[in-house]
């Protein structure tokens, strides 16, 4: 059965589950009503941050442009241009064996494309979650709800993996962000230029 998290837990994740790398991470979302006239294309993405919370090259944030990273450690599964349908939006796969033993977390987000330019923010977004899957056996893990405490926020952090010595842990954190995915690139340290 999986753990359902409030923002700001933090659960075990490969303590008590030896073997566990292979990582399925869904992110879901559906819009309330919305009639602007654009679709409402919600990106994932992971940035991969050493130690000092910063991604130490461009090519450590993968999202639907750069979809997998050169260790093969992080998988993004492709871009979901509407959100439409059931279950997870968008996957990104996570083989904790080829994390790279500079990176000491991986962030999880969820931006809004073009928002400013549609008018949408996540005040407009609703029944947005995270959840772990273990890929071998199919079993989810970890579900984080999100909750409606949005309003004019365009990016979120939603939740991330995170070092505890030779362990693996899960915080939810479910941060908003204003000035979407450039924002939050800067917030990280890629160059959005």
């Amino acid at each position: 059965m999986a753990i359902s998290l409030q923002k700001g837990q933090k659960v075990d994740l490969t303590k008590g589950n030896a073997g566990l790398s292979k990582l399925l991470i869904g992110l879901g979302w559906d819009v309330n009503q919305y009639d602007g006239g654009s679709d409402f294309d919600l990106d994932a993405a992971a940035f991969l941050l050493g130690e000092n919370g910063k991604c130490a090259a461009g090519a450590d944030f993968v999202f639907y442009g750069n979809t997998s990273h050169a260790s093969g450690a992080v998988t993004h599964m492709g871009d979901n241009l509407t959100g439409a349908g059931d279950g997870d939006d968008e996957q990104i796969k996570v083989d904790l064996s080829k994390v790279p033993a500079s990176v000491q977390r991986i962030a999880f987000t969820v931006t809004i494309y073009d928002a400013e330019a549609r008018r949408q923010n996540f005040g407009q977004v609703s029944n947005s979650f995270i959840r772990i899957v273990d890929e071998a056996k199919g079993q989810e893990l970890i579900r984080y709800d999100l909750g409606e405490d949005f309003s004019i926020e365009t990016a979120v952090v939603v939740g991330e993996l995170y070092r505890n010595g030779a362990e693996w842990k899960f915080n939810a954190i479910g941060s908003g962000f204003s000035g979407g995915l450039a924002a939050l690139c800067r917030s990280y340290g890629v160059d959005v230029g």
